[in-house]
């Protein structure tokens, strides 16, 4: 993801899940057919440029393995927190994961919905 258009859509529109470390928000764009796109956003509020380089692509790498599991036409912006500066990658995984659950669970349709009822 690149247009700040597309990180507003997601970030504005779209739903959230927070985690100490970092928050994901996740949200749809109208051409549903388009592969997902992700943003990243690393302030200075966790660290120098050498650290937030780092922490931007371990997030880059781990949602490398992860963006089969996104609907096309989804837009995902992951922020990190300023715990992120210190997490080890595990946890970053674990707590990617977790959001990712979170927003991913709230886009399907209940089993209430789904029966009529």
């Amino acid at each position: 993801m690149r247009r700040g258009e597309e990180f507003a859509g997601a970030v504005r529109k779209g739903s959230r899940a927070g985690r100490p470390t970092l928050v994901a928000h996740f949200g749809m764009r109208a051409e549903t057919d388009e592969p997902p796109l992700v943003g990243f956003v690393v302030s200075r509020a966790v660290g120098g440029a050498v650290t937030r380089n780092r922490v931007k692509r371990q997030l880059r790498h781990l949602m490398r393995d992860r963006l089969d599991r996104l609907p096309r036409g989804s837009l995902l912006v992951v922020r990190a927190n300023p715990p992120a500066a210190s997490a080890r990658s595990e946890r970053l995984a674990a707590e990617l994961d977790v959001a990712l659950d979170r927003l991913l669970r709230r886009r399907e349709p209940s089993a209430a919905h789904r029966d009529g009822r």
